[in-house]
């Protein structure tokens, strides 16, 4: 293998560290950001080392047709170390923003829903119920109101009928029936 393929092999694995370190800082800010359960975080931690090992085997087959040496392993230190020495603060606080901004501008569309299409939503709901309520009273001012003007047609007949219904419930059958039925509801 000549010097060449050693040296590109060499800057490959420690891209692919750097590209781990990168990783493993970001999964790790979100995991705690959002507070994963235990067996989510185990789980997630299985896919992180799953998609490095992938990873890494994919840069190392690039760089020299899949050959482990030792200046593979060399590599993937010195890229994880570079990493976590110079970039995992500046990482960890850009990730946190990116958050923060994606919780603001998420909160953000809700809130142009909300005042687009459930405001709007909402007085419509307020007017149909209005609407409902003024017909409502309209309806009853007119049936007051006929019945008032027809008083004169139905009073007439009740109280013709009035004197006979009274000695019907006078009645000596009458009496004993709704007597009966008074007791039998008691029991």
């Amino acid at each position: 293998m000549n010097p060449a393929v050693q040296w590109l092999t060499l800057f490959y694995m420690i891209l692919a560290g750097v590209t781990m370190g990168l990783a493993y800082d970001s999964y790790r800010v979100l995991s705690l950001k959002f507070n994963f359960p235990k067996w989510l975080n185990a789980m997630l931690d299985l896919l992180y080392w799953l998609c490095a090992a992938l990873f890494v085997f994919r840069m190392l087959y690039a760089g020299n047709q899949g050959q482990l040496r030792f200046y593979v392993f060399l590599g993937l230190f010195l890229g994880i170390w570079i990493y976590f020495l110079i970039f995992s603060v500046t990482v960890r606080r850009f990730v946190l923003m990116l958050i923060q901004s994606v919780q603001y501008m998420c909160r953000l569309l809700w809130r142009l829903v909300e005042i687009l299409i459930g405001k709007p939503l909402r007085w419509l709901w307020r007017l149909i119920i209005g609407l409902l309520v003024l017909l409502g009273r309209i309806l009853l001012f007119i049936l007051k109101l006929l019945l008032r003007l027809t008083k004169p047609i139905w009073v007439l007949p009740v109280r013709w009928i009035s004197p006979w219904l009274s000695r019907l419930k006078r009645n000596a059958w009458i009496v004993k029936i709704t007597g009966w039925i008074t007791k039998w509801r008691k029991r």
